[in-house]
């Protein structure tokens, strides 16, 4: 990482691979990464922390499946953030947008566990160097 400005427009422009992220800043013991986003996700859960959002284009929806098997979706748009609470079932979709998130250094982008096959467009990673 360096000690110089990122301007998330032009980092955002430098790649095209959607659920793939890319981490633009380290803080204490967190990565600051940034993703396309379209499409569905996978269902998955983080169980030892809460995981951020800022949608930075478009729309970025994140469904939410309760200890009783309830669901519920939350949809996001520009400028809006969200925090999944650790330990929530949870899966993100978007007919097409770009995320900032907030993680702890080395959290999975599909989690502790997940639920069936990994999509093809969606990176199961820790995070690529922008």
């Amino acid at each position: 990482m360096t000690s110089n400005p990122v301007n998330l427009t032009a980092a955002l422009a430098s790649f095209d691979d959607v659920y793939s992220p890319r981490i633009v800043a380290h803080m204490n013991d967190y990565d600051v990464r940034i993703a396309h986003t379209k499409g569905e996700h996978v269902w998955h859960v983080h169980e030892n922390t809460d995981e951020f959002f800022l949608v930075l284009e478009g729309q970025f929806d994140v469904s939410l499946r309760a200890a009783d098997g309830t669901e519920t979706t939350v949809v996001l748009h520009k400028g809006d953030t969200f925090v999944v609470p650790r330990g929530t079932e949870h899966k993100p979709s978007s007919p097409g947008g770009a995320i900032l998130m907030f993680e702890p250094t080395g959290t999975s982008t599909t989690g502790d566990r997940h639920e069936g096959a990994i999509p093809q467009h969606v990176d199961s990673t820790t995070g690529h160097a922008l």
